[in-house]
């Protein structure tokens, strides 16, 4: 065991045998044949499979046949050699025709054929090497499964086009399976119904409070525009007192100078002259009257005058 732990050259393997019955191939054969495949570094997996005549004889009726088990293990990776036919109690004359160095089993005592231990003469020469078995899992515990829910898997095979005579079914029960698929079948309606109105109601509900959020916050805003707009210090009472002020502004005249110009503010008066005059033409003809002179005449002149009388 410990040269084989240790190692040993790469044509000459470490020759592990384990066996089994190997019904209904499942996982915690897997994992116990893996654990016989990495005992050692350089290991040669030989796998045997008894039959169906002595497995019936000695633990009882298969769900696979024989060929369906040597079949399905011949398909796990961790297999190198499959021995079909394998015996129920390891000779020595087998040990050596298979040149077997270890045999790998789980270490808890196998009692059968009218021994308590079948595996006791293979642990007194040294070379068992133990594995650990899969809890929670075994051929015993799927179909204990499968006796449990009979009725189940009746009526699911019963679904699947098997015959009543195929399942072993009498007339009265293949009736009664087919009844309650048929109440079944409403009961799952009435469910699937049940939670496409509760999830028709929660969609309603969530929707209904969407809206009612966006009317609050549409509401929020026109109350706050019409305020803006037409409250106390609103756009419009500013609009209407700027309206007003210009129209007083429009309609109010204009405001009189408070003291009129001085002479010297005036503007000077422009110069006129009577249309029979010119100060630089020639003299007109004589005139009718003898004493008439032609001369300029402006509002300075006149205002002399009228200070010399």
């Amino acid at each position: 065991m410990e040269e084989a732990k240790k190692g040993t050259p790469f044509n000459r393997p470490v020759r592990v045998y384990a066996d089994g019955i190997f019904d209904v191939f499942h996982s915690g054969h897997a994992r116990a044949l893996m654990q016989a495949k990495r005992l050692f570094p350089n290991s040669h997996l030989i796998v045997g499979v008894c039959s169906d005549e002595l497995t019936h004889k000695y633990k009882g009726f298969t769900v696979m046949n024989e060929d369906e088990r040597y079949d399905a293990i011949r398909h796990c990776r961790y297999v190198d050699e499959v021995v079909r036919n394998a015996p129920w109690t390891l000779t020595p004359e087998f040990l050596a025709k298979h040149r077997i160095d270890f045999v790998a089993h789980d270490d808890i005592p196998y009692s059968s054929a009218g021994s308590d231990d079948v595996y006791k003469h293979i642990k007194e020469a040294g070379m068992f090497a133990p594995t650990q078995r899969t809890e929670g899992i075994s051929t015993s515990d799927i179909i204990t499964r499968i006796v449990r829910d009979y009725d189940v898997y009746v009526r699911r095979n019963l679904q699947r086009g098997y015959t009543a005579k195929e399942l072993n079914v009498s007339f009265i029960n293949e009736k009664k399976y087919h009844l309650q698929e048929r109440v079944d079948k409403v009961k799952r309606k009435v469910r699937d119904v049940e939670e496409k109105s509760k999830e028709f109601v929660q969609k309603v509900e969530e929707k209904s409070i969407d809206l009612i959020q966006k009317w609050e916050e549409k509401s929020r805003e026109f109350i706050g525009n019409f305020l803006q707009m037409f409250g106390p210090e609103g756009a419009l009472k500013h609009m209407l007192k700027e309206g007003k002020g210009r129209m007083l502004q429009a309609i109010s005249p204009r405001q009189s100078p408070n003291s009129s110009p001085t002479r010297e503010e005036r503007s000077p008066s422009p110069t006129f002259r009577l249309p029979f005059f010119s100060k630089t033409s020639p003299p007109p003809s004589p005139p009718h009257h003898s004493g008439a002179r032609g001369y300029l005449i402006s509002e300075d002149d006149d205002d002399d005058d009228d200070d010399n009388n």
